[in-house]
């Protein structure tokens, strides 16, 4: 890959991070809803993660793009994929943090509801992201990254905003860390269609090499 960057509905993003390891943008998109048919688009996405996550892909060799879309075990391996991920979050428009975390936070809840695991322990861990983005402002061109460790099982949230200081807070319960990470990853429910397109198109090209 080379070093230029990556237009997302004109924010850019680099081709490759380094977080613990060096990690690949395998997909992106955006979140937006309609609204009296105007387009409202909220963030742009970059879904990062280590290019051998193809490994643990296999029974998928040779999918099309437009098949891995529409297949959430594809996506449910993808979650499970012992692999460190890294998500990259820009603001195209402004919204109260708060905003953002009720929405994670009730996304969250309610998938961990479904399958009879939102005990106390998932309560505590949800209600400390929310409070996280309860004090924050997400201006235009404010920074939410998620940072998955394929090796804790943990996930490292920060927020950056121009003239403050970055922010950052762990998240070790390991129930309510697979649901984030299924908020962006989760094939037909997950948040953003356009990301789960461009990821089923990307590791499917991989995956067909």
């Amino acid at each position: 890959m080379g070093s230029e960057m990556v237009m997302v509905d004109g924010v850019p993003f680099p081709p490759e991070i380094t977080a613990a390891k060096s990690l690949a943008l395998l997909g992106h998109g955006i979140t937006d809803i309609e609204i009296h048919f105007l387009q409202i688009k909220y963030n742009a996405i970059g879904i990062y993660m280590e290019k051998n996550i193809i490994e643990h892909l296999g029974n998928w060799k040779g999918k099309k793009g437009a098949e891995l879309a529409e297949d959430d075990l594809f996506f449910e391996a993808l979650v499970a994929a012992p692999v460190d991920k890294f998500f990259r979050i820009m603001v195209i428009k402004e919204i109260k943090g708060s905003q953002y975390g009720v929405q994670l936070e009730s996304a969250v809840r309610d998938r961990l509801a479904a399958i009879d695991k939102y005990e106390e322990e998932e309560e505590e861990a949800l209600e400390k992201v929310s409070t996280f983005f309860q004090s924050k402002y997400f201006k235009k061109d404010s920074v939410i990254t998620f940072n998955f460790s394929a090796s804790s099982r943990a996930v490292e949230i920060s927020f950056a905003t121009e003239g403050k200081e970055e922010t950052k807070i762990n998240v070790e319960n390991e129930n309510v860390v697979e649901m984030i990470e299924k908020w962006y990853l989760g094939g037909s429910r997950a948040v953003s269609p356009t990301t789960v397109k461009s990821l089923a198109d990307n590791l499917g090209a991989m995956l067909s090499q």
